[in-house]
């Protein structure tokens, strides 16, 4: 039977059967970590997502015999195309059986709609924005993913260089062993940045302290960090305010690290999280009816591995040792929380300041994903 591919309606009944193939697709894989579906049916929802003020998506869904076999999602990020001159139709939340067809009557959807809105670049996977998975997964296809990566099968790359599509960028990802101490050299150059910068670290007492004092001022940071590195998308203040009501009300304050000048202005921050890998699995997706349960062990008790969601300094303060002050905080944090080992999760290659900051590390390259793009 041919292939026939629908555009799937922005609603959250026909999203979850797009979202919930996306993990059936994976059953029985010991590698793959599925998000949990409501977050990505609301990511790909207008009223739940604020990205949707700049963006314009489509999803579509590829049927063979009546029966899905394939996803994907045309995205168009106004923002980003302004800032780089570009006209790029982004593909995400792509998931296909290996079969060329399929592929293809895929990838054309996503070609189409881009350019009968003036497209003509494809590239990808990328979300909305940086707050979304990014990267096709080229090499670690035998290791545990994590909540914030895309995990694929090995033939998926293999059908983007057959259709023509290019290397882009990469991310790499380290796996690293917790030091049962902070390393000398942090030490040292962690008290000459405080000296010479006037620097510390703030002593947050609560989550209501962090999202009100600090909140703002996080993903401000965050902006002015990430500013110049591809694809970026500057958060805008609802978003800004979208992320602070969603994520900062469960961070573990152990796992979050400010640095602040002698003003109290925030000049660095690192955002960690016990891994949630293998509850999610555990749960399939599902947080009800009884899926919540395989999260009390990460949230409250002690997994072996940390995530390490993001560093962001600011620009005034980058290459000046600031890092060094978030691990000799964050290490003694890790080690009374019982994690054995961090992930680093992706970074960019080219991205010279945030592979500089390991290099103190036992680590070992584990992963790596690539953004694909060619012309339409």
């Amino acid at each position: 039977m041919s292939v026939i591919v629908k555009p799937i309606p922005a609603t959250k009944e026909a999203l979850k059967k797009f979202v919930q193939f996306g993990i059936d697709h994976y059953k029985g894989n010991d590698y793959f970590v599925p998000p949990l579906l409501m977050d990505d049916v609301n990511t790909l929802l207008p009223e739940g997502n604020p990205a949707f003020d700049f963006c314009e998506a489509q999803c579509f869904m590829a049927y063979r015999d009546g029966k899905p076999v394939g996803r994907i999602a045309a995205i168009i990020n106004n923002v980003v195309n302004e800032r780089t001159g570009k006209n790029v139709v982004r593909f995400g939340f792509v998931e296909f059986i290996d079969d060329a067809e399929v592929v293809d009557a895929l990838f054309d959807a996503v070609e189409k709609w881009g350019k009968e809105r003036g497209m003509n670049q494809i590239t990808g996977p990328l979300g909305f924005t940086d707050m979304d998975y990014e990267g096709m997964l080229i090499e670690g296809f035998d290791q545990l993913g994590t909540m914030a990566t895309i995990y694929n099968y090995p033939y998926y790359p293999a059908h983007m260089e057959r259709r023509g599509m290019e290397k882009e960028a990469d991310w790499v990802e380290y796996l690293m062993p917790i030091p049962p101490e902070v390393p000398e050299k942090h030490k040292r150059i962690a008290e000459i940045v405080k000296k010479k910068f006037n620097l510390h670290v703030a002593k947050v007492k609560s989550r209501k302290e962090l999202k009100e004092k600090y909140g703002l001022a996080l993903f401000q940071v965050i902006n002015k960090a990430y500013d110049r590195l591809y694809g970026y998308s500057p958060l805008t203040d609802r978003q800004i305010e979208h992320y602070i009501k969603l994520y900062l009300g469960l961070i573990k304050l152990d796992n979050i690290c400010v640095i602040v000048d002698a003003d109290d202005k925030l000049v660095g921050v690192g955002i960690s999280v016990p891994s949630f890998s293998r509850a999610l699995q555990k749960s399939g997706g599902h947080l009800w009816p009884l899926g919540w349960r395989h999260f009390i062990k990460p949230m409250f008790g002690t997994v072996d591995t940390v995530d390490l969601l993001l560093v962001a300094i600011d620009p005034d303060y980058q290459g000046k040792g600031v890092n060094a002050l978030l691990f000799t905080e964050l290490i003694p944090a890790f080690n009374r929380l019982g994690y054995k080992q961090a992930e680093s999760n992706p970074e960019l290659e080219s991205n010279e300041n945030v592979q500089k900051q390991w290099e103190y590390f036992e680590r070992r390259q584990h992963k790596r994903r690539r953004s694909f793009t060619k012309a339409i």
